[in-house]
């Protein structure tokens, strides 16, 4: 008899920081390339929380502080490397804005600047996002 393969989707924890009345983007340094917001796998034994605020530093150098859940993305084709379900997290930046990690630079953008090239499903994240502020307000 033959043994079935499982494959599972990966979690992943994105992460909306917001700083200066702005969010930050990260330049990607690997594949997909584009601007992306920070963010990265879970790793075995981490919290989503937990691994979104490492993901923010290692990647931006800020502490991220005031943390919500903001939604889940699941579409399957959402990163072209492998099926990955990302949590989005909301929280507020602290500290001196650096890109490292796999970040070749990191910026502050708004609804009105927002770079031409988005990797993943991050456009759509971002306008999800721009929707729930104006809601919000």
């Amino acid at each position: 008899m033959e043994k079935k393969e499982y494959k599972n989707p990966i979690p992943t924890v994105d992460i909306i920081i917001e700083v200066d009345g702005g969010i930050v983007l990260i330049k990607r340094k690997n594949y997909p390339y584009g601007w992306a917001l920070p963010g990265g796998f879970v790793d075995y034994g981490e919290s989503l929380e937990d691994a979104a605020i490492r993901e923010a530093k290692e990647e931006t150098g800020l502490d991220v502080v005031g943390l919500i859940q903001f939604h889940t993305y699941s579409a399957p084709e959402r990163d072209p490397r492998h099926h990955t379900i990302s949590t989005v997290f909301i929280g507020k930046g602290k500290g001196i804005l650096k890109g490292s990690d796999d970040a070749e630079e990191a910026k502050i953008f708004t609804e009105d600047n927002l770079p031409e090239e988005i990797a993943f499903d991050h456009k759509k994240i971002l306008g999800d996002y721009f929707k729930y502020k104006k809601k919000k307000l």
